[in-house]
């Protein structure tokens, strides 16, 4: 205790070191002051996370004053953002801070002014915030080069979720205008990002970049042109060495389609070639938003930015800066990574801690158009003597560059295109020693003196996860400390939980260290799904008590029994409710039908590809209201009818049967549906002929049993009418063929599926979706999706490829034979039910006898129809 009667604890940080706090002693407690923080992007989110998990003394109260009138959320990912078109899909977790009574949160209000003399921010609405602290993350807004013509409707900027929204609008008048083109200004990472944003809204993209090469600040010359020329193949047009002269509204020499309000306009480029296009981006960089800064007489760097020390303190010592508008010695930091520490310092000094601004990481790892893209440290080698090792390989298109010291043993930085595998490995060793010969650690695996070298060859000082600054030291002590996975890791020391570029280390470097990561299905099976998948196709097993006496032990459990019999169903043609398979299905397989939360069921016929004739529906409707079920369009483009009771199951099947109708397999973890927009037989922007080939495809694969549900689309142009890249397979048509994407999930966590190979044939486009779909049946986890399986490869989508396209593990005639034989021995299972009275048998149950009714059920109406909702009567006094 001091003499004033405060006293200091040592409390632990996110990472586990100890700091020294101030705590008020019980005469000096008072209200907390208050801070307040202008913008809420990334950084600024960060910041109140930081203060808060620090504070537990209570000693601030935060204020976050938005301009946006969206929460923070992932900016680094926002090109996402086109694929879904979901603005909560990008939001940070925690970004609304429940529960936390000392945080408050104001969108669509920003601030106007800054009055420094008596400590107050004034917002555009009028409202007066007093402040103690004020921290300024305002972030950057796009450059906007003095082009004439730059502020016609046609031209935009790529920055904020509502700059999106505007140019898919442009970009959707643009083709319905007939000037299908984009243009984008700028070649950097923003700019190649918009480009495939514009692309993927069915426009021809043309990049326009003044410097000599793409990315001009992270590659040079030689990684540059690699990169120039794999955007080209993927039907980006590459404009370097030439700027833009004028904008201006396009010249009509010929009919085109216009409407209205159609903005097309004339590119004309410095080189004096045009293009017409219907859409312009500004891409050209940032600029720190310091207005704010300069109107209260703040100091600001010479090149902008508002000007702190290293404790991000501004020349008031009441205001901190932080992330892109923050200039930390006069420099401005572009990345998220040195944004985070920025934030993390200021919390440390509003907490009375000492923090300072260490040397920031500069590397990127980016993945644009499917292109592998990283640099690190001292990528352009401008370190004074330095030596450049490189391997450029323009058969596999790919480029590596190391520079080295000038005696070779210490890594200053580098550079990796097409693939940047390496990347985990390298950036943790700039400025170490290195452990071997610098050529061996870019060549080739399998090459002479190739293979590079793992996590474990690290020092403790190297720094794993740059965004929240964590080093493999901090990783080991976590290790050593009881955690035993990748998840443990992550919640502990925050790695992997922003960009998740060093995600694939942790795992590593938990098997680096020994932590050995149980495989084991359940407690009955020490085997995973794969290898029990392995197992019964070499033994021929073909029953759960036959597999669990010779490799297993006990009687099994809820995990085991319906992964086995997943198994026993992807292996033959067996009837589900064959024997002893039946005893070990789960409510909706051992019914063929979904349970719903009333204990009622839903009948869900398949109709492939949505194609159905109006005798189907008819006999659909008849069905529907003969049983007195409710009737819902899904998603998928099916019908589904929801309220029958179990024993009524078969006589409605029995109808849709004998109406040519078969079983939708709603119920199993097999292939759910394949959807499709009209195709080239109605719209007028269909390339290929969607319909025939979702029909195909869902007749192809129906009762194909998997790990988990399988859900496909066909979509027949970049339209994307049938959102195929939200589905585990999704293809798109093309001028020439046949797009393959894989891996996307609905769900609790949403992916979009990856591009596989471009402009495919019908036979070539079915036989990989044959391959990819034995490969996930095979080496998936019990109840794993397709978008995490294929990120729990080793070497990922690239991997994948290799097995699909390139039949690495040679293969491909196995998984092509298997679903050969899958179709050869394809039956409904409801007619199989039908013709089988001991099958039939099972569909009675106690509560729904035939012909009874419960009398604890009560009916509501909804949508005309009795429903039941499951609610017991209350006994009349």
């Amino acid at each position: 205790m001091t003499d004033d009667g405060e006293h200091t604890v040592m409390a632990a940080s996110h990472k586990g070191t100890l700091r020294q706090y101030r705590v008020p002693s019980l005469c000096d407690m008072r209200s907390p002051r208050n801070v307040v923080v202008v913008g809420h992007g990334m950084v600024g989110h960060r910041f109140v996370e930081a203060l808060r998990s620090r504070d537990s003394a209570g000693e601030w109260r935060v204020t976050v004053l938005a301009e946006e009138a969206d929460a923070a959320y992932d900016r680094v990912g926002l090109t996402s953002y086109t694929e879904h078109w979901d603005r909560a899909q990008l939001a940070l977790p925690g970004n609304a801070y429940p529960g936390d009574a000392l945080v408050e949160t104001r969108l669509g209000s920003p601030v106007t002014a800054i009055d420094r003399t008596v400590k107050s921010v004034m917002t555009a609405a009028g409202d007066r915030v007093d402040y103690d602290a004020l921290v300024l993350a305002t972030g950057s807004y796009a450059f906007v080069p003095p082009v004439p013509g730059r502020d016609l409707p046609a031209c935009h900027v790529y920055r904020t979720l509502d700059d999106l929204d505007a140019i898919r609008a442009s970009a959707q008048r643009a083709v319905d205008g007939g000037t299908p083109v984009g243009v984008v200004i700028g070649g950097g990472l923003l700019g190649l990002e918009a480009a495939n944003a514009l692309r993927s809204f069915g426009l021809q993209a043309h990049v326009v970049e003044m410097a000599p090469r793409l990315m001009a600040q992270q590659l040079d010359e030689a990684g540059g042109a690699l990169l120039g020329r794999m955007i080209g193949d993927l039907g980006i047009t590459v404009h370097t060495g030439v700027g833009t002269e004028n904008i201006a509204p396009a010249q009509r020499n010929r009919p085109v389609r216009r409407s209205a309000d159609n903005d097309s306009v004339r590119v004309t480029l410095s080189d004096g070639t045009f293009i017409d296009t219907g859409v312009v981006v500004f891409a050209a960089g940032v600029r720190p938003r310091d207005e704010l800064a300069r109107d209260a007489g703040l100091a600001v760097a010479e090149r902008g930015g508002v000007l702190t020390d290293l404790s991000c303190t501004t020349t008031d010592p009441n205001i901190y800066a932080v992330g892109e508008v923050a200039a930390i010695e006069g420099r401005c930091y572009g990345l998220v990574g040195p944004g985070y520490t920025s934030a993390e310092v200021v919390a440390d000094r509003l907490l009375g801690g000492e923090a300072e601004f260490p040397e920031a990481d500069m590397s990127t790892k980016l993945k644009l158009l499917g292109v592998d893209v990283a640099s690190f440290g001292d990528a352009m080698g401008t370190a004074p003597d330095c030596l450049e090792v490189a391997i450029n390989d323009a058969v596999k298109q790919t480029y590596a560059k190391l520079v080295l010291s000038d005696d070779a043993k210490t890594l200053l930085g580098g550079i990796l295109v097409g693939d940047a595998s390496a990347y985990g490995v390298l950036r943790p060793m700039v400025g170490e020693q290195l452990p071997g010969d610098a050529l061996a650690l870019i060549a080739p695996a399998g090459s002479e003196g190739g293979g590079g070298l793992g996590v474990g060859a690290l020092p403790a000082a190297a720094q794993i996860c740059s965004c929240n600054n964590v080093t493999k030291g901090d990783l080991t002590e976590a290790i050593a400390a009881g955690c035993c996975d990748v998840a443990d890791l992550k919640k502990c020391t925050l790695a992997g939980t922003s960009c998740g570029s060093c995600a694939p280390l942790l795992k590593q470097l938990l098997e680096a260290e020994g932590v050995e990561q149980s495989k084991a299905l359940c407690e009955h099976f020490s085997h995973s799904r794969a290898e029990l998948f392995e197992i019964i196709t070499a033994t021929s097993i073909r029953t759960f008590s036959g597999l669990i006496e010779r490799f297993g032990t006990g009687k099994g459990c809820d995990i085991c029994k319906p992964a086995v019999a997943s198994i026993l169903a992807s292996t033959s043609s067996d009837h589900i409710l064959d024997g002893e398979q039946a005893s070990l299905q789960d409510s909706n397989d051992h019914f063929l039908a979904n349970i719903q939360k009333n204990g009622s069921y839903s009948i869900v016929p398949r109709v492939p590809g949505g194609d159905i004739t109006p005798e189907q529906l008819i006999l659909i409707g008849e069905i529907a209201r003969d049983f007195d079920l409710y009737t819902k369009i899904t998603g998928g483009q099916r019908i589904d009818m929801f309220g029958a009771r179990v024993d009524q199951l078969p006589e409605i099947w029995r109808r849709l049967v004998e109406g040519g109708m078969e079983s939708g397999h709603a119920y199993g973890k097999a292939l759910r549906t394949v959807k499709s927009c009209v195709g080239s037989d109605w719209c007028r922007y269909g390339q290929q002929d969607s319909v025939q080939m979702a029909i195909n495809l869902e007749l192809r694969y129906r009762g194909l049993r998997a790990p988990h549900k399988i859900k496909m689309g066909v979509s027949g142009c970049a339209r994307e009418c049938a959102e195929a890249r939200g589905k585990d397979v999704g293809v798109i048509a093309t001028e020439t063929g046949w797009n393959l994407y894989v891996g996307g999930n609905g769900g609790m966590t949403p992916k979009h599926a990856q591009l596989l190979a471009s402009d495919l044939d019908d036979e070539t486009l079915v036989r990989y979706i044959d391959r990819f779909l034995m490969f996930y049946i095979r080496t998936a986890d019990r109840l794993q999706r397709t978008a995490p399986w294929v990120e729990s490869l080793e070497g990922g989508l690239d991997h994948l490829r290799d097995v699909i396209c390139n039949d690495s593990l040679g293969l491909a005639d196995e998984f092509e034979a298997a679903i050969a034989r899958h179709i050869e021995g394809y039956a409904c299972e409801w007619k199989g039910v039908l013709e089988d009275p001991e099958k039939l048998s099972r569909f009675v149950s106690f509560v729904n006898a035939p012909d009874v009714a419960d009398p604890t059920v009560e009916f509501t109406q909804r949508s005309g129809r009795k429903v039941p909702i499951g609610l017991p009567k209350v006994p009349q006094k």
